[in-house]
């Protein structure tokens, strides 16, 4: 055996890691032992070896995950950039969860006003896209929202509703719906229901709409009992000139068949 190897304890302390973790690594492929011993299993590395270990010490502690790493030890280029983008978005949710959450704490569990309303059926032009999980649900409807827009007709306010699943699972259907008379490019023409609803007022952020959604579900638990989808979410104001805590958007779940 080659007297420049070093046994897994010895490499461990020199890249900084655990011998466990040199032998997850290992396992992974991430460090291809040096020498293995064929009678005792013992793994030996070579002195080299200490930067790549130290450089997944490195990534992992910036929260990199394994199989990223492994890219960017071999060279694939953008990979960092991605795992930049999925942090970024995550910490844009912990931002919005924190916001909910201090609205909770100061003003208590939501209870807005929730209110029996008739509406009537609506010719709608619809775009349906799906949700990778509910995290991206407001990604989703922004694109949706967008598409319609540009399809839209010129010059006219639009009158747009979200329609959501109550239960959900993975992937998350998500579906827009300008209401329109005329087909909309790129959008299927279709009718929206109508019927009694239930409706509460949400008055804020779009992320925050949980919180109103949450409330009008405990109303219907408590006066109506199991309720079908989807929920409706008519956006009463325009985002671009309003701003976020401003927002109006009404809630309606159906109460019976149409």
């Amino acid at each position: 055996m080659d007297e420049g190897l070093l046994p897994i304890g010895q490499f461990a302390r020199l890249s900084r890691l655990s011998v466990k973790q040199v032998r997850h690594y290992a396992q992974l492929g991430l460090l291809v032992p040096a020498y293995v011993d064929e009678h005792t299993g013992y793994r030996y590395f070579r002195q080299e070896q200490a930067r790549a270990a130290l450089s997944i010490g490195l990534l992992r502690s910036l929260d990199v995950p394994l199989a990223a790493i492994a890219q960017v030890l071999s060279g694939t280029s953008g990979v960092l950039e991605e795992v930049h983008e999925r942090l970024e978005a995550e910490l844009a949710r912990r931002r919005s969860t924190l916001a909910a959450l201090e609205r909770v704490m100061a003003e208590g569990l939501p209870s807005p006003p929730v209110t029996v309303v008739t509406e009537p059926a609506r010719r709608v032009a619809v775009v349906t896209t799906a949700a990778a999980d509910p995290s991206e649900i407001g990604a989703a409807t922004s694109a949706a929202v967008a598409g319609l827009l540009r399809a839209g007709p010129p010059g006219v306010a639009p009158e747009l509703i979200g329609l959501f699943p109550l239960d959900f699972g993975e992937p998350v259907p998500v579906t827009v719906a300008l209401v329109s008379e005329e087909r909309v490019a790129g959008a299927e023409p279709d009718v929206l229901p109508g019927g009694r609803f239930a409706r509460a007022t949400h008055v804020g952020p779009y992320d925050q709409i949980g919180l109103t959604a949450y409330a009008l579900l405990s109303w219907c638990a408590e006066r109506v009992g199991p309720v079908r989808g989807p929920i409706r979410e008519v956006y009463v104001s325009d985002p671009a000139t309003t701003p976020p805590d401003r927002l109006v958007t009404h809630l309606m779940i159906p109460l019976e068949e149409s």
